[in-house]
């Protein structure tokens, strides 16, 4: 982890979400290395593409180079206007992926944004439900969010069983470029009152960080 004097300037590193099954950590430099190398091991099969933006294609270097750029940038445009919060995902000790929350005004509209991605090993094991609710957890509960919106290709069976098991809705769609082929996005939306609440669930080192929120 982070040293005591860097976590004093940037309270993010205490940052930590745990379940009975997983735990979400707001990584350091040397845990987003290991997130790098994770993913250019492999996130999905080479003929479909879940992410609106194909990173995934880079080549092996470059794609640990851009993801560590990607999360710098995230973490210095941090802002009570503006934030992205990259959480490493490790499952019995083993760092397995990443799952993501993001909000634009958040002390307004109380509404927040996720993404994920798991390791081609640790697929098909039902982490991705499990880190989905953790965040969700932090979101409502943590946060005080009162609306979670999330969206996937319809051609991703994985996300979409997530998404219902979670008691998200439908919210409309629309059509966007996939490396060049028009398909569909599909919105889903989940409010509070839908939100499935658990009592295993704990965040850590939350309180420092929300002044860096808007929400001191």
């Amino acid at each position: 982890r982070a040293s005591g004097m860097v976590t004093h300037h940037w309270p993010f590193f205490s940052l930590a979400v745990r379940t009975p099954r997983v735990e979400l950590r707001y990584p350091d430099d040397e845990l987003l290395a290991r997130v790098a190398d994770l993913a250019a091991d492999g996130i999905h099969d080479p003929g479909t593409m879940p992410f609106l933006v194909p990173w995934t294609r880079q080549p092996a270097g470059v794609l640990q180079r851009e993801s560590l750029k990607h999360h710098w940038a995230a973490r210095a445009a941090t802002s009570p206007e503006r934030w992205s919060l990259p959480f490493a995902v490790v499952a019995e000790g083993e760092l397995v992926g990443v799952q993501e929350v993001h909000a634009e005004a958040f002390p307004v509209t109380r509404t927040v944004g996720s993404g994920s991605w798991l390791g081609l090993e640790h697929q098909g094991r039902g982490i991705d439900r499990e880190m989905r609710a953790a965040v969700l957890h932090l979101a409502f509960d943590g946060l005080g969010a009162e609306r979670a919106e999330t969206g996937c290709w319809e051609d991703n069976p994985r996300s979409l069983a997530v998404t219902a098991a979670l008691g998200y809705e439908p919210n409309g769609w629309t059509y966007l470029d996939r490396e060049g082929t028009r398909t569909r996005m599909l919105r889903f939306h989940l409010r509070r009152d839908r939100w499935q609440r658990r009592d295993d669930i704990e965040v850590t080192g939350l309180a420092a960080c929300l002044p860096l929120l808007g929400l001191a």
